[in-house]
């Protein structure tokens, strides 16, 4: 069965206009014969469903991981955890007679409990998101995923969004608004990806972050082109570096106080912003030519 096509919309960091080149280009492709559906993957930040007002929830999911717990009663504080665990996340003092598990560092890999012969180690659930999916006139578009606060899970939930996303749509398109920056949660919305869409900005700041971006995927050797948006602001020198680099420029977005405003207010796919439909239209044809 030919799995689904994704398209990973990301940004070296915040504000460059991910999520609007993800909103357009959904709306494009929905208008073709393929299923198409969106995933939130900024799992801290998610505000995709915030741009579709008539939208419901269709399904709601949280995400359990069971946690290992040390109680100090029946330990012998011989430290065998801590030697095997991977993650630094266990500390065993025995002249203090003191043993605790560090949640934020623990990744539930088991070892821990399966090298104690003390029946010392417990494992209790643990919420550290949620799963959301959202439909319009009776058919599922968005997938988002959520963080627990004070979780630092990020990339587990985007596994989890990628996996269901998958699991109820395996084929058509899929869409994913990866978070900003190039750290692990980011890795992770590439994986598995067919195409992605590199969003800048022409600014010196823009420009440093494009590089990075650029790099991460090449390291990922995934099939990429650049989106400038807000084109008329800054100078010239990201336009140098994508000429000298052979990087394929899908398209420009004008900078645009109107929109800018339509965007605070929630309403990319608002009639008023008709003006730029052909923009987009022309990045739109650009990723089919590279699908």
């Amino acid at each position: 069965m030919k799995r689904a096509k994704r398209i990973t919309i990301a940004s070296g960091k915040g504000g460059t206009g991910k999520t609007t080149v993800a909103i357009n280009l959904y709306n494009l492709f929905d208008q073709g014969d393929e299923e198409v559906v969106l995933l939130d993957c900024d799992v801290e930040e998610p505000n995709l469903g915030l741009f579709f007002a008539d939208k419901k929830v269709e399904l709601f999911k949280d995400l359990i991981q069971k946690r290992p717990k040390i109680h100090q009663d029946n330990c012998s504080f011989c430290r065998k955890c801590v030697d095997f665990c991977e993650f630094n996340a266990i500390v065993v003092l025995p002249s203090l007679s003191y043993a605790e598990i560090n949640s934020d560092l623990c990744h539930s890999c088991g070892a821990c409990l399966y090298v104690c012969n003390q029946n010392a180690i417990e494992e209790y659930p643990y919420k550290y998101g949620e799963l959301s999916l959202y439909s319009k006139n009776d058919s599922c578009f968005l997938f988002q995923g959520e963080l627990e606060i004070g979780s630092a899970m990020q990339t587990v939930v985007i596994r989890e969004l990628k996996k269901t996303a998958l699991e109820r749509f395996p084929e058509g398109i899929q869409i994913l608004d990866a978070p900003p920056g190039t750290s692990c949660p980011v890795v992770e919305s590439f994986v598995g990806s067919d195409f992605a869409v590199l969003v800048t900005e022409p600014t010196s700041f823009g420009l440093n972050d494009l590089k990075l971006t650029v790099n991460l995927v090449r390291k990922l050797n995934i099939p990429f082109g650049v989106v400038i948006n807000k084109s008329g602001l800054g100078g010239q020198e990201i336009y140098e570096y994508i000429d000298r680099e052979s990087i394929l420029l899908l398209g420009e977005i004008p900078f645009s106080k109107e929109y800018a405003k339509l965007y605070s207010n929630a309403r990319l796919n608002h009639p008023d912003s008709a003006k730029f439909s052909h923009v987009f239209e022309q990045i739109f044809e650009n990723i089919k030519l590279h699908l």
